[in-house]
């Protein structure tokens, strides 16, 4: 068995190559693993340091918005795992282009040379955010997508190509749309490393408006393992919705995270709200568990700790990447 994995060298896609080739999934224990990331900003190959010297782990360096380098590396592939994204929703308020051309212009590329191909299986891995915002309740996989940012939009306008291409062209697809990850090796521009880095530095950290949005966390384990589930099991065509059953408000997860640290609320920035912040996020998450059996298995206040141990201990992995996660104007 031959899986693609697209953006396998960043935060959540190179989760699930290490959990696959560290025989996690049964059905992939055999199965050689390419990855295909064009190491923007936020990707790495150390990310894959753990499971470098797997004879079943093939690296291609290469942009999935090249129809020549995607049509090489989709031959003779069984699934397609599609993780590739520009996913910063600040960055895409700045400039929206590059979010359009990797996750519009990226996804229909792979799409097209999966039907070329004939591939058995292709999971599309979106986000909750193409819902927009839900004051009350949570949403199930058919609520109408009601995107807020250019990052939203661009996954959404993704989303659609993926239905389009089972429904034209009979091409299996399933799309997952997740919570708010967080876990290990995750690039410090996202708020729990953001705000971890920061503390762990001696730097304030920023809170956005009054601090109210609501947000549910799911460990980026819990969140591959619903992905192979989708693999494995899913029903094409199918939409999943993937969540970790933990809501906080930004401000309560602060208050968290400066208590993991050992700071006080002194160390708290306010600034000025972000643009179009969508206040609540909430998936209803009945699907995947009815149908696949899928249920989160890490508790957040124990992945939380660990995610806090695990950048305490590695200050290596992410020291040198926090002038990258620096935001600037375009």
């Amino acid at each position: 068995m031959r899986v693609l994995v697209t953006g396998g060298a960043g935060f959540i896609g190179s989760h699930y190559v290490r959990q696959a080739l560290s025989g996690e999934y049964a059905a992939l224990r055999d199965a050689e693993i390419v990855v295909l990331d064009k190491l923007t900003y936020a990707g790495s190959e150390t990310n894959l340091t753990p499971v470098a010297d797997s004879p079943r782990l093939r690296f291609v360096r290469g942009d999935i918005c090249d129809p020549t380098v995607v049509t090489e590396v989709m031959r003779g592939v069984d699934l397609v795992v599609h993780f590739a994204a520009e996913s910063h929703v600040d960055r895409s308020i700045l400039g929206a282009a590059d979010f359009v051309l990797t996750n519009v212009l990226g996804t229909q590329t792979l799409l097209q040379a999966a039907c070329d191909a004939g591939v058995g299986k292709f999971v599309h891995v979106s986000t909750d955010e193409v819902y927009g915002s839900i004051d009350e309740g949570s949403w199930t996989e058919d609520h109408i997508l009601e995107p807020n940012s250019p990052y939203s939009a661009s996954k959404a306008s993704s989303d659609l190509l993926a239905r389009s291409f089972h429904r034209t062209y009979g091409l299996p697809v399933c799309v997952t749309r997740c919570s708010n990850n967080y876990g290990p090796y995750q690039f410090p521009e996202k708020v729990i490393p953001l705000f971890v880095t920061n503390l762990l530095d001696g730097q304030p950290v920023p809170l956005y408006g009054d601090g109210l949005n609501v947000r549910d966390w799911l460990h980026v384990d819990d969140h591959c393992h619903g992905i192979q589930l989708v693999a494995e099991k899913g029903r094409a065509g199918e939409i999943y919705n993937i969540g970790g059953g933990t809501e906080l408000t930004n401000r309560e997860l602060t208050e968290r995270l400066l208590a993991a640290v050992g700071v006080g609320w002194e160390m708290v920035r306010p600034v000025e709200d972000r643009k179009g912040h969508d206040r609540r996020y909430s998936v209803d998450i009945t699907k995947i568990s009815t149908e696949l059996g899928y249920r989160p298995r890490v508790g957040f206040t124990t992945g939380l700790a660990d995610t806090v141990r695990w950048y305490t201990e590695n200050r290596a992995w992410w020291e040198p990447l926090k002038g990258r996660a620096a935001l600037t104007e375009r």
